[in-house]
């Protein structure tokens, strides 16, 4: 497949934990609204289509400011992109804003730290 634009930036958002694979859709979470409307674009693009986009959680940043964070779904089931593939080499389980996240962090450090 070719390497567009669209493509190459939800590959970076895989490695940044901003992008995940379910099943057949691909999942991202932020808290950047434009954000979202930029992975939609991306993903119609490259053949996928949007299915929804929602308001999960507030995230506080800081003492007195809280933020939403946006989830959007999008469907990427098309027989020639390889983006699957790439989830399953960088990519993580969850969400860089899931609780899990952390946890898988830290035990990916610890078992790398015993070898």
């Amino acid at each position: 497949m070719p390497q567009t634009k669209g493509y190459k930036k939800i590959q970076d958002w895989i490695r940044s934990g901003h992008v995940i694979c379910s099943g057949n859709f691909f999942i991202m979470e932020t808290l950047d609204y434009s954000m979202v409307v930029r992975f939609s674009e991306y993903a119609i693009s490259l053949g996928g289509s949007l299915i929804s986009v929602s308001p999960v959680d507030k995230v506080w940043i800081g003492k007195h400011r809280q933020v939403i964070l946006y989830q959007a779904k999008v469907s990427l089931n098309t027989p020639d992109h390889d983006l699957k593939e790439y989830w399953f080499k960088y990519g993580s389980r969850y969400t860089r804003f899931d609780k899990n996240y952390v946890a898988d962090a830290e035990a990916v450090c610890a078992n790398t730290s015993q070898d």
